[in-house]
């Protein structure tokens, strides 16, 4: 499969959009270990100029993961038959606060395609309900050879 693979990932654009509870903050506090105030205290964060509990950062890293995985399948279903793993996130930031209750949309979009180190870079947006970006990163994944070789 050469060189093909790059054309399935090419200009690959894809969204998720969640609405983000309590109950998800909970469970991601459970099982992550996270519990801190910010996350978990509503008389804590009162206190803040927040005024309200927000969301972990690491759970709007899931999001972003679930809208990459969004990306493989839209590739998959190009023929792409690699074995897309990523490699991490760069220029990773928070930029604004995530209450429970707000809707967030994570668009992700493949930015380049680097065929000889079979990687991919994608711009990743996270925005609320009112189109405010609240975090950003760069993806990178690696688009391994299908053969166990």
């Amino acid at each position: 499969m050469g060189s093909d693979w790059t054309e399935t990932v090419e200009g690959i654009l894809t969204s998720l959009t969640t609405t983000v509870t309590g109950e998800d903050v909970a469970a991601f506090a459970r099982l992550s270990g996270d519990d801190y105030e910010a996350h978990t205290d509503p008389d804590f964060m009162s206190r803040s100029s927040y005024g309200q509990p927000i969301a972990h950062g690491a759970l709007l890293v899931g999001y972003m993961s679930a809208a990459a995985t969004r990306a493989i399948r839209a590739a998959q279903a190009r023929g792409n038959r690699t074995v897309p793993v990523s490699l991490g996130y760069d220029r990773l930031r928070f930029v604004a606060p995530v209450f429970f209750g707000d809707a967030v949309t994570v668009t992700y979009r493949v930015k380049t395609v680097d065929p000889e180190r079979r990687r991919s870079l994608a711009d990743v947006i996270v925005a609320n309900q009112a189109g405010e970006t609240v975090a950003v990163a760069e993806h990178v994944m690696k688009w391994l050879h299908p053969d166990a070789n």
